[in-house]
């Protein structure tokens, strides 16, 4: 068997097959270590797909070669590639990170059923982005969320609202779920299938009320999953209960995942021919965008707790992603895909930081942060450098980021949109310094609940960290890299959606 010939399956087979293993084994290291090796083969047939599909193009594999539309198609091209590289990556640095960290925060006896889940998760996130068949999107979507549920909940041996966050996430995440495949049931009575190259080629002139009903309910679906603002009311506790692997790995790939879906769906499967697509830009993504940018932030900046603050910021940046795609050009799309990839490693380092910080002071509050430059400088100055890609700081993605965003702006025409940027960047350095200041000129608590040892977290949870802290600076310096990758995974998308309305 050609090994590359079955690359298209192989993320998905090889976590799949290793999750209800890793439940049958015993409790304690065993499950962390076989969690870790299947993570990193995913990982290596993930470069391995984006190394293909870079030199020779996008990729379609035939499940069990029965030829789509009739069977399942696998598509890969460039934008999936580099999201299947993210999802990927942030788990082969997660897994590693989450021993000592669930150690403390998720009963031993559940750790088993832990890497399993998150696994499981990882497999639904990779599924989501690979799978070409519109129906597979919402099986793949469901495996990811109901994993995430349990995951989420496994946090209650810390915090018992863990379980009041995971039953709100579930009942949201499930609306947006229904939302969904009603969508997708609309479209199927419509066009008759549900493959998503098929579905493009059959709404062709389809310009009906069935057809906008349908891309309605998949955009408000998809926006509770992403948690669009003002749909976000579930993120900010979810985030902030859950254990802290979870946190950093959910933060890092969840709602770049769903981002992912409204952009393929938008633009390989509806197209520009339907007036209701400009409409959207325009009246939906564009003000909620630049809504959640600042209302977010606002609330951000009021946070006592640091995983909270660094939550309600997700939904900020989430409204970034929402602004570049509105701006329906190929560098409004371009600047969405560079921040949806620069964007998870500088959430993911943050969430890792504050994760070591929990290891230690057993507190995520702000006041747990006080003097920790003199207790934990090496996961104060991960936290800082983070922080300031978070801002938007030269030399750091963040700032990459806000590059493309605000060229973008001011070559559609939105020039507004390039100062409220700008205003909201400013709002990231005061919660962000508010941190900073606690951390640098705080003296830390000698007593007291907040008091710690000074040690510094284990190599364990630094290095996966500092990893992530690294690829902040080293794709903030090497901008070609995901700038040149996302331009011409947008050039190919905007190609086949004919265009801008």
């Amino acid at each position: 068997m050609n090994l590359i010939a079955q690359l298209p399956v192989l993320p998905i087979i090889i976590p799949i097959v290793a999750a209800p293993i890793t439940l049958l084994l015993p409790k304690g290291r065993v499950p962390h270590l076989w969690a870790c090796l299947f993570s990193w083969l995913t990982f290596a047939a993930c470069i391995a797909l984006f190394a293909e599909v870079s030199s020779t193009g996008p990729i379609s594999y035939h499940l069990g070669d029965w030829a789509p539309p009739i069977g399942i198609e696998y598509y890969i091209d460039l934008a999936n590639a580099l999201v299947l590289l993210l999802v990927s990556g942030i788990a082969a640095v997660v897994f590693p990170y989450a021993y000592r960290s669930v150690q403390l925060e998720v009963d031993e006896r559940q750790t088993p059923l832990f890497y399993g889940a998150l696994l499981i998760c990882m497999t639904g996130l990779l599924g989501v982005t690979i799978t070409g068949d519109a129906f597979n999107v919402f099986v793949f979507l469901e495996i990811s969320s109901l994993s995430g549920y349990a995951l989420i909940a496994m946090g209650a041996r810390r915090d018992r609202r863990a379980l009041t966050a995971a039953f709100n996430y579930l009942v949201m995440g499930t609306i947006g779920a229904t939302f969904f495949v009603i969508g997708l049931g609309l479209l199927y009575q419509a066009t008759g299938t549900l493959n998503m190259a098929d579905l493009a080629d059959r709404l062709i002139g389809q310009d009906n009320r069935m057809v906008e009903a349908g891309f309605a309910f998949i955009l408000v679906g998809m926006g509770l999953k992403l948690a669009m603002f003002p749909m976000h009311l579930w993120l900010p506790n979810a985030y902030t209960y859950a254990p802290s692997a979870v946190t950093a790995f959910m933060a890092a790939t969840a709602t770049k995942v769903a981002v992912y879906v409204i952009i393929r769906f938008i633009f390989s499967v509806f197209n520009f021919d339907f007036a209701f697509i400009g409409a959207a830009f325009t009246y939906v993504l564009l003000p909620l965008g630049l809504a959640g940018m600042f209302v977010a932030s606002f609330v951000a900046l009021f946070q006592e707790d640091v995983k909270r603050m660094l939550a309600y910021s997700s939904v900020a940046q989430i409204g970034y992603m929402l602004l570049g795609l509105s701006f329906a050009t190929v560098e409004g799309l371009t600047a969405t895909l560079v921040h949806i990839f620069n964007h998870a490693l500088m959430k993911g380092a943050l969430f890792m930081a504050v994760g070591c910080v929990v290891l230690r002071a057993g507190s995520h509050s702000i006041y747990a942060f006080a003097g920790l430059s003199k207790r934990m400088p090496v996961t104060t100055w991960a936290f800082l450098i983070s922080g300031l890609s978070l801002i938007g700081v030269p030399l750091t993605v963040g700032f990459i980021s806000k590059w493309y965003l605000l060229q973008a702006a001011f070559e559609a025409g939105h020039w507004y949109a390039g100062f409220l940027i700008v205003a909201s960047s400013l709002i990231a350095l005061a919660y962000v310094g508010r941190v900073a200041e606690v951390m640098l000129l705080r003296e830390p608590a000698e007593d007291g609940k907040y008091a710690m040892p000074k040690e510094e977290a284990p190599l364990s949870m630094l290095i996966p960290m500092w990893v992530l802290v690294a690829a902040n600076i080293y794709f903030g310096v090497r901008t070609d890299l995901t700038g040149g990758i996302a331009q011409r995974a947008a050039e190919t998308l905007m190609s086949m959606a004919g265009g801008a309305p």
